[in-house]
């Protein structure tokens, strides 16, 4: 690959003008003090804010730091953006909130990760810590959880966490085929990663809560049926099958 790097770690940034800053220079300092080369893309779409902004003002001082811009909205639609422009052997997707510390990175790559084609942060696998999250979010999430699996991704126990890593071979062939650009595209591109006999690893991360999250609970759930539903109807019609 043409002035590839080791890893690309790619952030959908939606209205983050009161965290990006801080976590842009949290994970610059962070890649400062690793051996491998590293790129880190900012997928801005359709803010409100000044978060494209700031997103281009670090750019602007920092050469492996780079701004996208999208007008429309939809996480899926960043995140596909940003890992079909990277250039990284690997390409990590990272929340903007950094609700993972950044320093759990290196667990997902080569040498601590090895023989996985994804490996996706987990909060329920044994040995993962949630931090002060309230008891209604997990219960809400668990239901959501049983419901992707029962339709979608039997015994994947939590798809939904915004820290996933991907070799590029697998993210070049699956986000090509990603329909759904709103918050349950994780499911789809895991979906499709099974249909391809991809090996996937839930790894399990310390994780700690936000109240400033873009999620809404009962809004999202809703969407997420209706996406399970569009993602068989896709998978019966032949829509993920390679194309020749």
């Amino acid at each position: 690959m043409e002035n590839s790097v080791f890893v690309s770690i790619i952030i959908p940034a939606y209205n983050e003008e009161t965290r990006l800053a801080s976590s842009l220079e949290k994970i610059a300092a962070f890649l400062e003090k690793q051996t491998y080369t590293a790129e880190v893309l900012v997928v801005e779409n359709g803010s409100q804010d000044n978060t494209l902004q700031i997103a281009q003002d670090f750019a602007a001082t920092h050469p492996n730091f780079r701004t996208l811009h999208e007008t429309a909205r939809g996480k899926g639609l960043a995140v596909r953006r940003g890992m079909l422009e990277a250039r990284g052997e690997y390409r990590f997707m990272c929340d903007a909130d950094l609700s993972m510390p950044i320093e759990e990175l290196n667990r997902f790559l080569p040498p601590l990760m090895t023989d996985a084609d994804i490996v996706i942060g987990s909060r329920e696998v044994p040995g993962a810590q949630r931090y002060d999250e309230p008891q209604y979010r997990h219960v809400g999430g668990r239901s959501i959880n049983t419901l992707i699996r029962w339709l979608a991704l039997p015994k994947i126990k939590d798809t939904q966490c915004g820290f996933k890593n991907f070799s590029a071979i697998v993210a070049e062939d699956i986000f090509n085929y990603q329909t759904i650009n709103g918050w349950s595209f994780d499911v789809e591109l895991l979906f499709i990663s099974r249909l391809r006999g991809y090996k996937i690893v839930e790894l399990p991360i310390p994780w700690y809560y936000s109240p400033e999250s873009h999620v809404q609970p009962v809004k999202d759930a809703i969407r997420l049926i209706l996406d399970l539903l569009d993602i068989r109807r896709n998978a019966r019609r032949g829509a993920y099958d390679p194309k020749i």
